[in-house]
């Protein structure tokens, strides 16, 4: 039988921003797109949830081993269902992961937190900003709309929490990383910001199976940037995986 493929969703996000890459995956796997609690129609969250609360909460969809693709969060998500659940993830996919963050590059993200409490709105536009350029936008500015409403369409408590566990979550798993025994792929944009290259070569040389990839001209949302180019590169590595099992 052939495993499932689950894809786990960013932060203020939902299971739509995998609508460029699902269909065509789901020409060789089951896909399973989940909404994360505290997003979308995946309820709420306690306002001190952590990380584990989120892994639990994707655990308990799996029916068995499955190869997980997560984005952002999703990949943190993912990394600790690798640590604590391994015998749930056949392999890993990190798309456009945080990682090892440097004091300026957490104080950076802990100045996001704590402007989605003064100011959800503008840190909505800002992230948009930051996800996609401006010829981007100008090219589907409907897309960008729609981020923004559902950025904002959040609970803003739900938000906040989970939030909170996206600005923190990489200190919590950064000891953890040598432990993931799952074949992972960690790829992101070369133009990424906040999930930058040097992130992404972290992961794949801290973590025992793993590699990079990092697409030119990229920025974060890669699953709605450049949706060819992660499913051909998420195929190549269930082939590998395949192969090597």
């Amino acid at each position: 039988m052939t495993d499932q493929l689950v894809l786990l969703h960013g932060v203020g996000l939902d299971h739509r921003m995998w609508e460029r890459c699902a269909p065509e995956l789901a020409r060789d796997n089951p896909v399973l797109a989940p909404d994360l609690p505290g997003h979308g129609a995946g309820g709420a969250v306690e306002p001190d949830a952590g990380l584990d609360d989120l892994a639990a909460a994707v655990a308990r969809r799996l029916s068995g081993p499955a190869h997980l693709v997560g984005f952002s969060l999703g990949a943190l998500v993912s990394q600790c269902l690798a640590v604590r659940r391994p015998e749930l993830v056949r392999s890993l996919v990190l798309v456009s992961s945080v990682a090892a963050r440097s004091p300026e590059q957490s104080a950076a993200v802990g100045d996001r937190l704590r402007g989605v409490a003064q100011d959800f709105a503008g840190t909505a536009e800002a992230a948009v900003q930051r996800w996609m350029s401006p010829d981007w936008q100008a090219r589907e500015p409907e897309l960008a709309d729609r981020l923004r409403t559902t950025l904002l369409g959040n609970d803003f408590d739900d938000y906040l929490a989970c939030y909170r566990i996206f600005a923190t979550a990489d200190r919590e798993l950064a000891p953890l990383l040598p432990g993931i025994t799952a074949p992972t792929l960690a790829i992101t944009g070369a133009e990424d910001p906040g999930s930058t290259p040097a992130m992404t070569e972290h992961l794949a040389a801290t973590i025992p199976d793993a590699h990079a990839v990092v697409v030119p001209g990229a920025r974060h949302l890669l699953p709605l940037e450049r949706p060819d180019r992660l499913v051909a590169e998420i195929r190549t590595h269930l082939t590998r995986t395949t192969v090597e099992r």
